[in-house]
């Protein structure tokens, strides 16, 4: 991941930014055991299962769009839905061992709210 050119005026997001390039130097994505990467925005959520090796991504689900999940929003409800769903995906590709990339979030709320529903849907994170 390529760190942005000039500063970031944003506090906040500058912190994000290091906490996520921080994480990525450590968590890396296999084909036996891919990287689920969560983006949260104020509005909605999206999740992508991706293969570092490849640099391919396996699956994407959002709370809008082509893959969206009905009734989701970027909450703790909306949150448990998509991840049902994306441990449903997963379990249709075969995959039951995935990485977790938080991208500088903290883990609370929403994001735990969404890695807790893969695994209790049986995925190994």
């Amino acid at each position: 991941m390529r760190k942005p050119n000039g500063k970031i005026k944003n506090e906040k997001a500058a912190r994000r930014l290091r906490r996520r390039l921080s994480i990525r130097q450590k968590v890396e994505g296999t084909t036996e055991r891919p990287r689920v990467c969560a983006f949260r925005s104020n509005k909605h959520l999206t999740v992508q299962v991706i293969d570092d090796a490849t640099g391919k991504t396996l699956l994407s689900v959002q709370t809008y769009g082509k893959n969206a999940v009905s009734g989701a929003r970027a909450n703790k409800e909306g949150a448990k839905l998509v991840g049902a769903k994306v441990a449903e995906e997963l379990k249709a590709k075969k995959l039951e061992n995935v990485v977790f990339d938080r991208a500088g979030y903290k883990y609370t709320g929403v994001i735990a709210a969404l890695v807790e529903t893969v695994r209790e849907s049986g995925i190994r994170v």
